[in-house]
């Protein structure tokens, strides 16, 4: 387990070093406008979305650990191609690369955690995998933005390289990490022996109403940082660009801080009060933002404000890790946790496509209409949790509930005397 959240953290450190920079690199550096600049973001969720659908299968056929092994190649080539990209053609080719692998590399990582654990150390697991990337993507962007130097295309060749030979250690890793895959589960194989597929997941109720509140989980917070949020808070709110690094900064901080005192406590709770909680944090999140754009405040109150929703979309950010990756798995067949992983990968790369193009426009011009569509989305994820944990069994909406396997081996019983009477 050590190596494969290792290998994970690798993975995000090696993206945080490049992805931020995609749009200054390909705009200014290579000089191929600002419309190449857009398209290669474009182009990136792009080669997710059409590779997430086929991957679930081969990973449930063949295992996670290939599957990893594969997209990590694919994504090291992609980013040593983005290095030495002088045209668009190049340009937009090294992203669907970069951009297939890495969506497929998440699923099998999710997978092989699955595979590594029992269903009790499974929310520590995934809180712990959430912390590292969001620590790997924090240095790396940090080192990254120390080093490029967007006059100079050369520091940008020396990002995608490290990035690449990262994506490399991160199947160097994997290739030596050993484990057994779990027994197929009745009723998840097809009458040819073979995982069964999409209409299994299509049948479970719980599963499709989880992949609905997946999508809005995306779509009303992540899918906004890129433009909706930022925009709103340039054209509403008049924050500053310089702070917007500083409310990052709050963000990732709250979910530093607070991923390890929710473990604490999270066990204690069903997972989908945890879910519906967020979604009221959320609310009074963007309810916050709304005041900083649309209140009568001073400057510095409305930036104070600003940065105050960032830390209470983080504290929630903490309180999804632990619950809902988790339940993802709890609700697939053993024999079908490639393919279920693989479908909430999909609906959350299709929620951070749609975010940013429907957020940033409405950010930028529609201020009000914007604040109160996101606190709505906030509120429907309360009340989609809730209906949710009417379709769960008490395990799965809370894991601590299953009695721990016994360790007593064998107990000793005194021998019982045979008190005769005398006659």
């Amino acid at each position: 387990m050590r190596r494969i959240q290792a290998g994970s953290a690798l993975s995000a450190f090696g993206l945080g070093f490049t992805v931020p920079f995609l749009y200054i690199y390909v705009a200014y550096t290579r000089d191929l406008g600002t419309t190449a600049g857009g398209l290669v973001i474009g182009v990136f969720a792009l080669a997710a979305l059409i590779a997430l659908p086929f991957v679930g299968r081969v990973i449930d056929r063949r295992g996670p650990k290939p599957v990893v092994v594969g997209a990590s190649v694919v994504a090291s080539l992609g980013a040593l191609a983005f290095g030495m990209s002088t045209n668009t053609v190049t340009v937009m080719l090294s992203a669907a690369l970069l951009g297939a692998g890495t969506a497929v590399a998440q699923p099998a990582l999710a997978t092989m955690i699955v595979w590594a654990t029992d269903a009790r150390g499974r929310t520590r697991a995934f809180a712990f995998q959430f912390f590292l990337q969001n620590v790997g993507l924090g240095i790396g962007g940090l080192i990254g933005g120390l080093i490029v130097d967007k006059s100079r295309p050369s520091t940008f060749t020396l990002l995608f390289g490290i990035e690449s030979v990262m994506f490399l250690v991160l199947a160097a890793i994997i290739l030596s990490v050993r484990l057994t895959r779990p027994a197929p589960a009745p009723g998840a194989m097809d009458q040819g022996g073979k995982p069964a597929g999409l209409k299994v997941l299509l049948r479970d109720k719980a599963m499709v109403k989880l992949l609905v509140l997946g999508f809005i989980l995306f779509f009303a917070v992540y899918g906004q940082f890129e433009s909706g949020l930022s925009a709103y808070g340039t054209e509403a709110a008049g924050i500053e660009p310089s702070m917007f690094g500083t409310a990052l900064a709050a963000n990732t901080a709250v979910i530093g801080i607070a991923q390890f005192v929710i473990l604490k406590y999270v066990d204690r709770y069903k997972r989908t009060r945890v879910i519906a909680a967020v979604g009221l944090i959320w609310a009074v999140a963007w309810a916050i933002a709304g005041y900083a754009g649309l209140g009568a405040t001073s400057q510095a109150m409305a930036t104070a404000a600003f940065i105050s929703t960032y830390a209470l979309f983080g504290l929630g950010e903490a309180m999804l890790a632990p619950t809902v990756a988790p339940l993802v798995v709890d609700l697939a067949p053993e024999s079908m946790v490639g393919q279920y992983n693989s479908a909430f990968a999909l609906v959350k790369q299709l929620a951070l496509a749609l975010g940013p193009a429907i957020g940033g426009p409405m950010g930028a011009a529609l201020h009000a209409p914007y604040i109160v569509t996101f606190v709505l989305f906030s509120l429907a994820i309360t009340v989609l949790a809730a209906r949710l944990g009417r379709m769960l069994t008490p395990v799965q909406n809370q894991p601590s509930l299953a009695a721990p396997p016994s360790r007593v081996v064998a107990r000793y019983e005194p021998p019982v005397e045979k008190v005769g009477t005398a006659a």
